[in-house]
């Protein structure tokens, strides 16, 4: 081979390298279900107000979890929502569990700490009374050296899409 011919051969084999790196990190990411599965008789649904029955409360979550939640149905269903009584389905949520604990130790010293929040689900057919419950847990976490407020901070967005997500695909994807 002549030298050029090298060139051309290692500039391909580098190329082909970025890719397949490229496409392996894409992969590694947030997984999205778009097999929503909503039955043809379901056009409207009430989400409640997220109640927060946890023992340590972050006044934040519960509100902002709702709303995340109502935008993820308006955006990947054909449902709409009302506030009324004209509501196929009731979804009802709250949040059971928020804790922390300690998840690595580096040199006698807390290392990682570990946030874990639970929620409960209760979706209500209002056609056929059938009332169908699931249980959501996610665990967030942080940099040892952050006090409980600068975590929950840290990881507001990452929390909101995550029990988002995990709420709808529950409800959705029947998983």
């Amino acid at each position: 081979m002549t030298l050029k011919s090298y060139k051309t051969f290692f500039a391909a084999l580098t190329i082909s390298a970025v890719l397949v790196l490229a496409f392996a990190q894409a992969g590694c990411g947030i997984y999205k279900f778009k097999d929503v599965s909503i039955p043809d008789s379901i056009r409207i649904v009430r989400v409640g107000i997220i109640q927060n029955k946890a023992s340590y409360v972050n006044p934040q979550l519960a509100p902002e979890l709702t709303e995340s939640l109502k935008r993820k149905i308006t955006s990947q269903t054909r449902l709409k929502q009302t506030n009324g009584d004209d509501a196929d389905w009731d979804i009802n949520c709250t949040i059971t569990s928020y804790s922390f604990s300690t998840s690595g130790i580096s040199n006698q010293r807390a290392n990682t700490n570990r946030l874990n929040v639970g929620v409960h689900v209760d979706v209500r057919d209002n056609h056929s009374q059938k009332v169908s419950k699931y249980d959501v847990t996610r665990s967030f976490d942080y940099n040892g050296t952050l006090a409980l407020q600068q975590a929950e901070q840290e990881l507001k967005t990452e929390m909101l899409r995550s029990l988002s997500d995990d709420v709808f695909n529950r409800i959705f994807s029947n998983w």
